[in-house]
């Protein structure tokens, strides 16, 4: 029962893995009599350690683009958040309409932030529990 604690004290850690570990214990409720042993648990939580750190490794490479005011500004960012380039087109440059300007390249970012959203959850979906084999349980 303490390795069951401890690996349990571990996951706690790491919220995304707590969560699907709490989800697989759900899941086996209504299929398994038996809880999964302490070193199923770890190897599971390791399985979707590996995943998640692919997962970042593909948000960190994905580049989106956010835009306002029909793409005269755009902003280029990872999807991790990183802000790889501003672009604003000349032609929309006024010194006169310089609040219209600043509220385009604040709708450009808040683009690029959702898309940068909807990529890390699109990434985070592919994120599945370790499946298992029936010997194992």
């Amino acid at each position: 029962m303490e390795a069951h604690q401890a690996s349990t004290e571990y996951l706690r850690r790491f919220p995304v893995l707590w969560h699907q570990m709490k989800k697989l214990e759900s899941e086996r409720a209504t299929v398994m009599t038996e809880p999964l042993s302490s070193e199923q648990l770890l190897r599971q939580a390791q399985e979707l350690q590996e995943q998640l750190t692919e997962q970042r490794k593909e948000i960190s490479t994905t580049v989106v683009e956010g835009s306002a005011g029909g793409g005269a500004v755009k902003v280029g960012m990872r999807a991790d958040g990183t802000v790889l380039k501003v672009h604003i087109d000349p032609d929309v440059v006024h010194i006169s309409e310089i609040d219209m300007l600043e509220d385009l390249v604040a709708a450009a970012f808040r683009d690029a932030l959702r898309r940068c959203g909807n990529a890390q959850a699109a990434a985070m979906t592919r994120v599945n529990a370790p499946s298992h084999t029936e010997g194992e349980v």
